[in-house]
């Protein structure tokens, strides 16, 4: 039996990113953001929503580019840290012990400790209610090359030990049930018959 609840944002699990921004060592700050996803694969373009009294929301604002940096099992701590306490009255890389790394594209730095850093261009800023929504660009990719599968060249993403968030709390992936695809895929030992 199910029963009627208020509307509400309950669309879990989430990655729970790091958002990274500033252009300079001075302004740089991270933002723990669950509020992300997809919006389109060509050209790719990727979200962030951020409520317009974070301190990290006038610097995105301002300098219009961000790096998402993917968060995992070991990150878990700094993720959640990043998200409780204001780059107001913290330097949250030097607190965290992160290393702000040189984006390629973006002036904003990326987290070297990150497994995978979007670098993001704002296209455009949509005020939706309790936040704003900053739809981007992605105009580059940074990819450890510890998860690329030296074989197959393909990113190997859940070896990190990625992080999601669900409803209040943090957790890792678990186990591989499927692959895209594989509940149509044909039978490969019938072939062989």
């Amino acid at each position: 039996m199910k029963q009627d609840w208020k509307p509400g944002t309950l669309i879990y699990p989430l990655p729970a990113v790091l958002v990274s921004c500033g252009q300079t060592e001075e302004d740089y700050n991270i933002l723990t953001v669950a509020w992300t996803g997809t919006l389109c694969t060509n050209p790719p373009m990727c979200y962030i929503s951020v409520r317009p009294e974070r301190h990290s929301y006038d610097i995105i604002r301002r300098n219009m580019e961000f790096v998402i940096n993917l968060t995992t099992e070991d990150m878990a701590f700094a993720t959640d840290w990043c998200g409780v306490r204001s780059g107001r009255d913290y330097r949250k890389f030097e607190e965290m012990k992160l290393t702000p790394g040189k984006a390629t594209l973006v002036s904003a730095p990326l987290i070297e400790e990150s497994p995978l850093c979007i670098e993001c261009r704002v296209k455009e800023i949509i005020s939706l209610g309790s936040h704003d929504m900053f739809v981007a660009d992605v105009v580059n990719i940074r990819a450890d090359d510890r998860h690329l599968n030296a074989e197959t060249g393909k990113l190997e993403l859940s070896e990190a030990d990625p992080l999601v968030y669900l409803h209040g709390n943090y957790y890792g992936l678990g186990k591989k049930i499927g692959k895209f695809g594989w509940s149509v895929a044909k039978d490969k030992k019938k072939k062989k018959k």
